[in-house]
């Protein structure tokens, strides 16, 4: 492989693992971070959500979600988003969601190493939004290992 395409892999590699941290999101939204309070910049930069957060905010904190479910109630529809990590069969992490799959032809696509057969999905963190689109209800698990 020449220098240059080791250069190509290297730079793209960089670029998915920077979206992968609070401050690397505020970097590429600052106009929504600045009309945040101090509280909530600063829930933010600890990669934290709170309660009556909107959806822009969310992903500021906690990055993309790893699935959304539709919820319908007497209230209307609601999103819950969930986050997720991916442990072997012992319990042993591999990998936390979003950030390892991209996208080809409209569906995702994961790396080769990421296609561990016996891997369970650890789901960690829910956030439910209301009706208004504000985070209604926060289920985080209380083993967290991460």
């Amino acid at each position: 492989m020449n220098a240059r395409k080791v250069f190509i892999l290297m730079a793209a590699a960089f670029g998915w693992a920077g979206c992968a941290t609070p401050e690397a999101r505020i970097q590429r939204r600052p106009e929504i971070f600045a009309r945040l309070t101090l509280a909530e910049q600063e829930t933010i930069r600890k990669g934290g959500v709170n309660v009556g957060f909107d959806q822009e905010m969310v992903k500021l904190g906690l990055g993309e979600p790893d699935r959304v479910r539709s919820r319908t109630d007497a209230r209307g529809t609601t999103d819950v988003w969930i986050y997720a990590t991916y442990d072997r069969s012992d319990g042993l992490p591999l990998y936390r969601g979003w950030y390892h799959r991209y996208y080809g032809w409209g569906d995702p696509l994961y790396p080769y190493y990421l296609d561990y057969p016996a891997r369970r999905t650890h789901e960690y963190l829910r956030v439910a939004f209301d009706v208004s689109g504000k985070v209604s209800s926060i289920e985080k698990d209380q083993r967290d290992r991460y």
